[in-house]
């Protein structure tokens, strides 16, 4: 699953990238967390933070991350993740050296396990501004 989505991301970069050099690029995922798998679920949102931070030459282009759940529209509980990065050769960057970390892995095979995948969505968003 983040396989293809980093191949795509990869295409896009190579086309969007000759355009524009520098730009703010946002990665939105929202997910619903399985009702079971809530107490897991917290524990390892705050794992993944500390080892984003014990780890910042695998997450260098990162420039910010942050965590909300959804109280209005949409899927009521559901999760979002907000990851900024400066460019989209930044993000597939990130993705291609996260993608080979044992320990990133790891947590994210965890992470699949504790939610709903048919919940689970990606979304690019680039500065228009």
């Amino acid at each position: 699953m983040i396989g293809d989505s980093f191949k795509l991301l990869i295409q896009l970069e190579t086309i969007v990238e000759e355009k524009v050099r520098k730009m703010t690029v946002l990665l939105i995922w929202t997910w619903v967390v399985k009702p079971e798998k809530q107490r897991e679920h917290k524990r390892l949102l705050t794992r993944f933070q500390e080892y984003v931070k014990k780890n910042p030459k695998t997450f260098k282009e990162l420039k910010s991350m942050r965590f909300f759940t959804q109280t209005f529209g949409g899927i009521s509980g559901a999760y979002v993740e907000h990851a900024e990065f400066e460019s989209l050769s930044g993000l597939a960057s990130c993705l291609a050296r996260a993608s080979k970390d044992k320990g990133y892995i790891k947590i994210d095979q965890e992470w699949m396990s504790l939610l709903d995948p048919a919940t689970l969505t990606s979304n690019l968003y680039t500065v228009v501004t």
